[in-house]
């Protein structure tokens, strides 16, 4: 190694310095050219969509503003995907290596239908690469301190403004700007699919167990017998007892004393709707307590009911499901625009959000109902942490 040192640092016997120093220069200079000619040469549309992969998201992106417009001015491939600074242009690079890995040696993409069966994963892979980005890419041609929101729509003014006060990510309201949206709900229809397949076991032999779905309550042992009341998802019950594929349950909620008590809720004065009671099992009700809500003067019933549900589609905690529902509202309602947070809202404001959205979504209602309860078992005045 001394040997080897000594040959690098010591200056040659048989070249002048000078010579050397303009080689290392010359070399410099050509690695310098090549380098920028070969980022030249892999940053045009023509390269980017050369594998036949890449052929439906470019016909996609022709149909779009970003390909043609009334000024003229088109942005690329790169110019969404690739910084335009080197480290990040470089980096870029670097991960589109795994890109060439997957056409060309498991061709994961290499059909429509594999194609449309990622489509979600690819979308989500990008989208969480321009949120830590900061939508620098977006914002290297729209710059928040260059909008003239006088020649906005009143509506785009609005949004514009509040977005440029909190430097907020393009990507959060603007996904699908030039390529078709995936299916939205296919991650978290599979994350529910996960927790069925778990609940089973989950809920064997757990005193506590959250409700994955909606389920009908009955009075006795048997599914043949009059329905007295439903349990709603993510709704906490405490295992009394088991008979065969049978529980029987206590569930524990709020009834407004001047109504007709049919309707648990999780708290007093909020409606976040635990399960509705009647029949037989409505006649098992017992007083825990009862108690004034100081802000409407109504009078509440703490109670508890006893009835009996089948095991399929219980688990023994609660957060999966608040998982599950936080990936649902993620999917469901960032998709066209930045959503608040939860605790932007209280619990009962959230029923009147959640409605006045209802057009722009398709979820069944036993994802509406879940989605809800999220949102509202994480509200402004529900502690914000999902706690029952």
């Amino acid at each position: 190694m001394k040997k080897l040192w000594q040959k690098l640092i010591k200056p040659s016997s048989k070249y002048p310095i000078l010579a050397l120093v303009l080689v290392g220069i010359g070399i410099t200079l050509a690695g310098t050219v090549v380098v920028h000619k070969g980022f030249e040469l892999t940053s045009t549309n023509e390269f980017c969509t050369s594998c036949h992969t890449m052929q439906q998201n470019f016909e996609e992106y022709k149909e779009t503003v970003h390909f043609q417009n009334a000024s003229g001015v088109q942005a690329g491939c790169v110019d969404c995907h690739q910084p335009k600074d080197f480290p990040g242009k470089v980096f870029r690079k670097l991960e589109a290596a795994k890109d060439l890995y997957h056409h060309f040696v498991t061709g994961k993409i290499d059909t429509p239908e594999k194609f449309e069966e990622h489509r979600l994963e690819m979308a989500q892979t990008v989208w969480n690469r321009m949120s830590g980005q900061n939508s620098k890419t977006c914002k290297s041609c729209h710059s928040y301190d260059d909008m003239d929101h006088s020649k906005q729509s009143a509506q785009a003014a609005f949004e514009m403004k509040k977005a440029a006060a909190e430097d907020m990510n393009c990507i959060e309201c603007h996904k699908g700007i030039a390529h078709e949206l995936p299916n939205m709900a296919g991650g978290f229809q599979k994350d529910f699919q996960e927790l069925q397949a778990t609940a089973q076991s989950q809920g064997a032999t757990a005193e506590v167990l959250y409700s994955l779905g909606e389920k009908n309550l009955y009075a006795a042992a048997d599914t043949s017998g009059t329905v007295s009341g439903n349990l709603l998802p993510a709704s906490e019950v405490s295992v009394l007892e088991r008979k065969d594929d049978m529980l029987k349950v206590r569930i524990d909620g709020w009834l407004e004393k001047a109504g007709r008590g049919r309707v648990l809720t999780e708290y007093m004065g909020k409606r976040v709707f635990k399960a509705t009671i009647r029949g037989d099992v409505k006649a098992t009700e017992t007083l825990i307590e009862e108690q004034t809500d100081s802000t409407t003067d109504i009078v509440w019933q703490h109670v508890s009911v006893e009835a009996w549900i089948t095991a399929e589609d219980m688990i023994d905690d609660i957060q999966p499901i608040w998982n599950y529902a936080e990936d649902m509202y993620g999917s469901t309602c960032t998709a066209c625009h930045a959503a608040p947070t939860p605790d932007h809202f209280g619990a009962n404001g959230w029923i009147a959000s959640l409605n006045a959205m209802s057009a722009y979504y398709r979820l069944s209602k036993t994802e509406e109902r879940t989605l809800l309860k999220y949102l509202q078992n994480h509200a402004n005045d529900t502690g914000g942490a999902g706690a029952h």
